[in-house]
Order: C-alpha cells, then structure tokens, then sequence
C-alpha cells in the first residue's frame, strides 16, 4: 500500500546521532509513513544501526549505496526511491516533533494545489500559519519581505509530483536547497508553515560548517542560485521587479567589492566585482525581452 509520506533520512557517518533520528520518525503521531534511510557508504556503525531498527519496523527500508554519491545526489536518490505521496526529508543528525508529520500533512492537505510547502518560519505580519503563496507571492515574498528560499530540506515537505517535475536537487553544495525552492515556486504554490515541527542539530562535522568558514563562496553560489531563477523567463516577476532585485543585488557586490579592497583581500574582491557584473548583464537582458 502506498504512504501518505516518505520519510528521506541520507546517511553518512552519523552513527552518534542517527538512533535520535530514527527514534522522532517512529515516536510520530502519525504512522502512514515508510522510512527509507539511504547509507553514502558510511566507514562507521551508521548502517549496522539503521539495520537494527530495519528488522523491528516494517515501515523502514534501508539502502547502502554502491559508492559515495555526496549530499544532494544522495537526497535525489532518496527520492527516487519513495513510494509516499510526499517526501519529508529528516537528516540523520536531526529530529522531527511527535506531531511534525501530521502538522505538515494536515496543512498541505488544506491547499491540494500547492506543490511544497516550507516550515520553521517566522511568523508573517499579515495572515497566521498556514499561508499558501502564489509563485507571484512567494517570489515577492522572498525578494521583498521576509526570505522564505533560505530553508534548508529538513524544513520542507514536497509532492513526489512537484519533485518529479523539476528534477529533484542539483548537485551544488549548500545552496541547492535554495536553487529547489527558488525552481518549485516558478511552477507551484507553496504553503508556509510555523516553527516548532522540526529541530536542527549544529556540530563542527556538519558540510555547512566547513563552507560557512569560507562565507564569500558561499554568497557568490547563493547569488548564482538568484542569477539563473532572475534570467529565467519563467521567473513570476515583472521586469520592473527583476531589475530592482538586481541593482539591490549589484550594489550590495560593489559595497563588498570596495571593503575587501580596503582590506587589501584582492581575490575576494575581484569575486564580488563579477558577481556585480553578472547582475548588470541579467538586468540589461530582462529589459532587452520586455
């Protein structure tokens, strides 16, 4: 029988903190799920764990990659082998409340048209939780209000339809979350969801810790994420709109341009003034198909 929801859990070399995973999926209130951790050829306990849980639970299906496929790639298989309605992912070094699954399913059942929704959001000043956005209204949202593209998947929960449509993740390194949401949102709607339904984990064996010592690669991988959904013409904003978001874009590059040239940091500043060319080309183009 098919789940309402898969449950995607990529491992590897969690072995500290995959049992508290595991146990958050299995403590839910809601059990139409199926589990399906997928292992990227972990050196340590990690697999021996899962399996242990794997022989108690039917609902739990475990996979051991032939080789390492790295973070998004191993997300994409995840999904690839999903059975659920929709897919959830909860890395293996995070949890999710006793109530999280029905709350998100419970909200997106609300609006059968949306094709995502995004949770661990602050609340908005003008409507309470759950709010379902347009691709215009999320767009502006993001760009103009409050950022809502910045979540990483275990604030998310998507349609296998939606994922399919678009192709699942692409293979960056940290931003690729935020390449997903901003390519969803140009096709479906999403439904925004309040905090308290999942709990990240932070520790130094995290990815995000190591890119995060490097901050201006990672804004330069950001601001490319932004590029390609501006250049796109299936982006929801109007010319006017895309351009500002480009000046506001360019400017702030020239703004750190200047201050790592101060600094006498000459490559990081002949980064940001790329990237403010990049942005100059993306506006000059917009207004050129107007």
């Amino acid at each position: 029988m098919t789940p309402t929801v898969s449950v995607l859990m990529t491992t590897y070399n969690r072995e500290k903190y995959v049992s508290f995973a595991i146990e958050s999926v299995l403590g839910s209130t809601c059990n139409d799920f199926e589990l399906l951790i997928v292992d990227d050829c972990s050196t340590d306990g990690t697999v021996e764990i899962a399996r242990r849980y794997e022989q108690k639970d039917s609902r739990i299906r475990v996979v051991v990659n032939e080789k390492n496929l790295g973070d998004y790639p191993n997300r994409n298989r995840a999904a690839s082998l999903a059975r659920g309605y929709y897919l959830k992912y909860v890395d293996a070094d995070d949890y999710i409340y006793p109530t999280g699954l029905q709350t998100l399913i419970d909200m997106m059942s609300r609006y059968p048209e949306a094709g995502y929704g995004l949770c661990s959001l602050l609340q908005l000043r003008n409507a309470p939780f759950p709010l379902c956005l347009s691709p215009t209204e999320a767009y502006r949202q993001h760009f103009f209000c409050s950022p809502i593209f910045h979540k990483a998947p275990l604030s998310s929960i998507i349609k296998k339809s939606a994922w399919d449509a678009v192709g699942g993740f692409s293979k960056e390194k940290m931003v690729s979350d935020a390449d997903m949401w901003h390519r969803l949102s140009m096709q479906f709607d999403v439904v925004l969801m309040p905090l308290g339904i999942v709990w990240y984990r932070q520790h130094d064996d995290q990815e995000v810790s190591d890119l995060l010592r490097a901050p201006v690669h990672y804004a330069m991988r950001y601001d490319a994420v932004v590029q390609r959904a501006l250049s796109s013409e299936n982006a929801p904003l109007t010319v006017e709109e895309k351009q500002d978001i480009c000046n506001r874009f360019r400017r702030m590059s020239v703004r750190q341009m200047i201050k790592n040239l101060v600094r006498g940091r000459l490559k990081e500043a002949s980064l940001y003034a790329s990237n403010a060319l990049a942005f100059g080309r993306i506006c000059t183009e917009v207004a050129g198909r107007a």
